[in-house]
């Protein structure tokens, strides 16, 4: 067994999963955009690997190759969106009767996901603050087979003790699955906290030019990944080839641009902080975030989002958002363009409000997702758009 050290992660993300086709000789894997793979003979059938493209494909392979390397742990698989790979987790964990704890403060799609499809097939859900683990310890009944924590949470950025959990979900045998989608492999890597599954919408962070939506999961254990896998085979949710040829020319950046976007990101909270019009900031860099200590502690860096709330609640907000020039109002976040999003209108808008304001998301919650443009000018921008109101 070899003895050599592992290369740095930024060598990782621009060479693991990928060698020169021995073809042509082209650095980039290739687009295999083929449905089917001819079979040598009956006897050699799959000694190649492929059959049919909904069970495997080249390109797809060498992204998740390439995440595994990245993220650790047995393997990864591909999926057409964040949401399937969420959907396919949930469907390989879960049957009728049984129970999982999730965050309170999930991605919209999640909630909508648990509380509007899989619980008519007759799972039940608990919301609970995760960021508490005495809390999960006594959410958790008998028939509880899945822990599921997004950190930081979209939108609020709460934070979640990941090894914390894990221990308290190792001790039950229940399987621990992380939403690392915020901040990548490359600031937080979950499985080596202790978590069972990492997942992330690929759209975000890791492809990061808004080109293409994706997912992917990377687990621990090679039966949890074998599960996930056939779920995946048989809903048909698998990555296409080309986003993942996208992905894996985007993920190649991914360190530059998290590095560069999170600086943006500290610079922007500093000034919203300072800024009379401003009630409050979050962001898991600045002093007066709640959880800085587990935010130093658990990653090595803290992303590009942010939020904040304008005086005059959502009113008032809902001006600001129409006064901004240089950030897009969208629902996306984690590219290279700089984003504002109005959570409750938006990515959130299938949570009861109830349930909202008890997780944090409050009306006038304004979420940014800093990209790459010039700092100055993302600052002169909303400076603006706040001083007009």
């Amino acid at each position: 067994m070899s003895t050599d050290p592992q290369p740095d992660f930024k060598t990782r993300e621009v060479h693991a999963g990928v060698r020169p086709d021995p073809v042509t000789g082209a650095i980039l894997t290739p687009i295999y955009q083929s449905t089917t793979y001819v079979q040598e003979s009956v006897e050699k059938y799959l000694d190649k690997g492929y059959s049919y493209s909904r069970s495997g494909n080249p390109t797809v392979t060498a992204l998740e190759d390439r995440i595994t390397a990245l993220e650790g742990g047995a393997g990864s698989a591909c999926f057409a969106t964040g949401m399937a790979a969420t959907s396919a987790v949930m469907m390989a964990m879960l049957n009728a009767g049984d129970h999982a704890v999730l965050s309170d403060v999930v991605y919209g799609g999640t909630h909508r996901l648990c509380t509007k499809v899989l619980a008519r097939f007759g799972v039940a859900y608990s919301f609970v603050d995760t960021a508490n683990p005495q809390a999960v310890a006594a959410a958790l009944r008998d028939n509880t087979k899945l822990i599921f924590t997004e950190t930081p949470a979209n939108p609020t950025l709460k934070l979640t003790d990941i090894a914390a959990l894990s221990e308290i979900a190792k001790a039950k045998g229940i399987p621990h699955v992380c939403d690392n989608t915020f901040l990548t492999p490359y600031y937080q890597r979950p499985l080596e906290l202790g978590a069972d599954v990492s997942l992330h919408s690929t759209t975000k962070f890791m492809e990061g030019h808004n080109v293409s939506v994706g997912g992917s999961i990377t687990a621990a254990d090679e039966a949890q990944l074998e599960a996930i896998k056939f779920i995946r085979n048989c809903l048909g949710s698998n990555m296409s080839p080309m986003v993942a040829f996208y992905t894996l020319q985007g993920c190649k950046t991914m360190s530059t641009r998290l590095e560069a976007q999170s600086a943006n990101a500290l610079k922007i909270a500093n000034f919203l902080e300072a800024h009379a019009m401003v009630e409050r900031v979050a962001y898991p860099g600045l002093d007066s975030f709640p959880q800085k200590a587990l935010a130093d502690r658990q990653a090595s860096g803290h992303g590009s989002m942010l939020w904040f709330e304008v005086k005059g609640g959502v009113t008032t907000g809902k001006k600001l958002m129409a006064r901004l020039q240089l950030w897009s109002l969208a629902e996306n976040l984690g590219s290279v363009e700089s984003m504002v999003t109005h959570s409750v209108t938006m990515t959130h808008a299938d949570m009861p409000r109830e349930e909202r304001m008890k997780a944090g998301i409050t009306d006038g919650l304004v979420r940014l997702s800093a990209g790459l443009e010039s700092a100055d000018d993302l600052i002169a921008d909303l400076k603006q758009a706040l001083d007009g109101l």
